[in-house]
């Protein structure tokens, strides 16, 4: 179409640059967006738990000072269950014995541990011997299979972490010291060796079931749900936008020209995350799900504006120009707003996040800025037609207009519900308790969770605490005091409720001084002289065979000795407090020694709950900034200062009901806040926006809100719907962090919508009765000027 507008104010000519040099606009940003791409070839993948974790986190430094001080213990661990529900059997201690064999020639591998090569040490006249419990010497026969099961169902040592109690259930440890030059390849190199040694053993012995365990599988684990999210979640939000798009925009081209927007601002913020050295992590590979949710916020705007003047009859151009002119303000600031609350994800203990938010933010102002330069470009270039309505009999039919009607006329008891709903939301979310439980982050469907899961049931938790005791002198493991303060402190760990297996020197010393007495149970008991216990332990030393040394217990000058407790696969909550409990042990009954306890699992109990307080530490900053670019925006310390309390109430109700659905807050969650604070914002600068542009027509609050509705409503519900579809495609995923993340936020985008249709309407009804300076309503509202003589162009 072509009209003359000449009686009505023009936007600015950089608004109207899409419109007037298209070509232009479309090969710049094209060319913007090529270049930006490049980057990608610089992207590697990380999927190591290191990478949520800083160098400054203090867990993590406990962890490398246990790790530098003994063998590393980065472990793989291959479980094996008979059908027979039997392990002391022929067939499968052959198994057994063939597999520790085989599991040397893992690559990395420093160390082999099970029933078949355990170190079994016994009394034969005045010698000790120390041999392979599965010595292949000695032939399996029925006498000689009762002995190694007498011995594998009492020796501490080995049960609950070698063997089942019922002996129904056995592993074989994998120890791996890797060079850390690329630890994704190498963690993939060691899972495929197992995999192929599994293969192997599953077509010899069917009836066997085999799991893969330990922290090299959970390191594999978080590496395979980060691509299985890549490669389902991605495309699967492509087609939920389109679907949704098209169903709501009714205008395929429309729906074209949004994807390439989308498509631009992902590849853009991806290759430009590239050119800056970053990498892909399982929480980084789902910004291209998140980034294309909110691009086509920003579209939606600009789209449903155009078509509702191309309905008026007025030109493309002009259409384009004015939804761009009218727009161009909420989106700038709901962009902002938005990228704010991602950027401040920078106050996270975790690296991963902070890269989450940064990059978050950046595609968000990528998007913003594609939405009105690229976007409009396309859309008048490519033939997009809209059949002219009467707007009288259209509004008649909308239902926006009669959802602002019923919000008009109920507004005096929808504010006190409303408020009251808030209110008892609010005095839900102390129910709500931060618990981060590392194996429950991956689906059961995922086969470590199963693995996990199975050997809870049948052995022990995969949940371990290593606890690093420094005596402070050299030799000092040898000291009476000492060892029976490690003797008393194995029985008090023993006695705790979450313990299923504790590894520790005292049970060796134990064994010992009972096979040079003759094998006599009475000595069953520690050795408390210190001659005595040197002896034993350098005798014992010098007649283990190479890779089965006690380097992964004591230090090199024996001033230290680490334990490892295995525990239930515990929440952070009670992981920490069992953790507390041990440093309270010391510090009561031994604080002569210096003690160090960690692991990957305290470290991920711990970060969960300092996320939580670094992020609530940061919402105030957040929310007087957003209230400041809202007051800016609007220039009206009221609107912005109204605005509060509706950009605030999404997320206290979200997680006053997540409280009565779960209950549980994990890492994942704990960015929630801050990254759907800025996405609220959206609904709420648009809806006030159109409310303060009737207001200074002179309009009544109670017309500007039915003008507000019948504007903005539609978008505003379409962005929510693919918001939500989005997050909810996010939720999807087999990773808990991330399908939590999308549940959560959501659902409190969902509540966001209603919150701006219900609540702010009536708060705005209520407290906004000043008048306003009246100002001239071409300038507000050119739209509305009477459309030109249709032509078709």
């Amino acid at each position: 179409m072509t009209a003359q507008h000449n009686n009505l104010k023009q936007p600015s000519p950089w608004l109207t640059m899409p419109t007037r040099y298209s070509w232009w606009v479309l090969l710049a940003t094209i060319a913007i967006i090529l270049i930006s791409t490049l980057g990608g070839k610089n992207l590697y993948f990380r999927g190591d738990y290191d990478i949520f974790f800083d160098g400054q986190n203090a867990q993590l430094r406990a962890f490398d000072e246990i790790q530098t001080t003994f063998a590393k213990s980065d472990n793989l661990a291959i479980v094996i269950a008979p059908a027979s529900g039997d392990v002391f059997e022929a067939e499968t201690l052959t198994l057994l014995q063939k597999l520790t064999k085989d599991a040397w020639q893992v690559p990395y591998s420093s160390r082999v541990d099970s029933l078949a090569n355990f170190q079994h040490t016994e009394a034969f006249e005045d010698d000790l011997i120390v041999e392979d419990l599965l010595l292949d010497d000695y032939p399996l026969t029925a006498e000689r299979i009762e002995k190694i099961k007498r011995i594998a169902l009492t020796e501490p040592v080995i049960k609950d972490a070698l063997i089942s109690q019922d002996g129904d259930v056995t592993v074989v440890n994998v120890t791996v010291q890797m060079p850390e030059i690329d630890e994704t390849a190498e963690i993939l190199e060691i899972v495929g060796s197992v995999d192929s040694l599994i293969a192997k053993y599953q077509a010899q012995y069917p009836n066997v079931t085999f799991h893969k365990a330990g922290i090299i599988a959970m390191n594999y684990a978080f590496m395979t749900s980060a691509q299985q999210d890549s490669a389902t979640l991605v495309p699967t939000m492509l087609l939920v936008i389109l679907v949704f798009l098209t169903f709501m925009l009714r205008s395929f081209l429309s729906v074209i020209a949004t994807l390439v927007v989308i498509i631009g601002s992902v590849a853009a913020t991806m290759g430009l995350s590239g050119w800056a050295g970053m990498f892909l992590s399982t929480a980084t590979v789902n910004i291209p799900t998140l980034v294309m949710t909110l691009a086509v916020a920003d579209c939606v705007h600009v789209i449903a504006t155009m078509r509702q003047n191309l309905k008026k009859g007025y030109s493309k151009a002009y259409a384009i120009d004015q939804s761009v002119a009218i727009n161009f303000m909420p989106i700038v600031i709901t962009s902002v707003t938005t990228a704010i609350g991602f950027l401040m994800m920078n106050m996270s203990d975790s690296p991963v996040l902070r890269d989450f938010g940064n990059l978050a933010a950046l595609g968000v102002m990528i998007a913003c800025f594609l939405s009105v330069s690229l976007l409009p470009a396309m859309l008048k270039l490519l033939p997009v037609k809209v059949k002219v309505v009467d707007e009288k009999s259209a509004a008649s039919q909308d239902f926006m207009d009669k959802l602002g009607d019923a919000v008009v006329r109920y507004r005096r008891a929808l504010l006190p519900i409303s408020a009251l709903v808030i209110a008892v939301s609010a005095t839900l979310l102390p129910l709500n308790k931060v618990n981060d439980e590392s194996v429950k982050y991956f689906d059961t469907r995922s086969d470590f969770r199963q693995a996990a899961d199975f050997m809870e049931q049948h052995i022990s938790g995969m949940t371990t605490i290593s606890i690093a005791v420094k005596t402070g002198e050299s030799q000092g493991i040898g000291d009476p005091k000492f060892l029976q303060t490690m003797g008393d402190f194995t029985q008090w760990l023993r006695s705790q409720p979450e313990t299923d297996h504790v590894a520790t020197l005292s049970d060796v010393y134990k064994r010992l001084n009972k096979n040079m007495h003759g094998d006599d149970d009475s000595y069953y008991k520690l050795p408390l002289d210190r001659e005595l216990a040197a002896q034993y332990l350098l005798l014992y030393e010098m007649s283990l065979p190479y890779g089965l040394d006690l380097n992964n217990q004591v230090n090199v000058d024996k001033s230290s000795i680490k334990l490892v407790v295995t525990v239930d696969n515990l929440g952070s909550v009670e992981l920490v407090e069992l953790e507390n409990r041990i440093y309270n042990w010391f510090a009561n009954y031994a604080p002569q020694y210096q003690v160090v306890a960690s692991s990957p699992s305290l470290m991920f109990a711990h970060i969960g709950e300092t996320n939580m307080a670094s992020m609530l530490s940061t919402l105030p900053i957040t929310l007087v900034l957003i209230s400041a670019l809202m007051v800016f925006a609007l220039r009206s310390t009221r609107l912005g200062l109204i605005s509060v309390v509706p950009n605030m109430a999404p997320a206290i109700i979200g997680f006053g009901l997540w409280a009565l659905l779960s209950g549980e807050i994990n890492l994942g969650l704990s960015v929630v806040v801050t990254l759907t604070l800025g996405i609220v914002v959206d609904d709420s600068v648009h809806f006030l926006s159109k409310y303060q542009r009737a207001r200074k027509q002179g309009q009544s609050a109670e017309q500007a809100v039915r003008y507000a509705f019948h504007t903005v409503g539609r978008a505003l519900w379409i962005t929510t719907v693919v918001l939500v579809a989005g997050f909810s495609v996010l939720a999807m995923s087999s990773f808990r962090l991330n399908s939590d993340m999308g549940q959560l936020s959501a659902l409190v985008i969902f509540i966001a919508l209603v919150v701006d249709f219900v609540f702010l309407p009536a708060l705005l009804m209520r407290f906004d009765t000043t008048s306003y300076v009246e100002e001239s309503q071409d300038k507000l509202n050119p739209v509305s000027a009477t459309p030109a003589t249709q032509t078709q162009s």
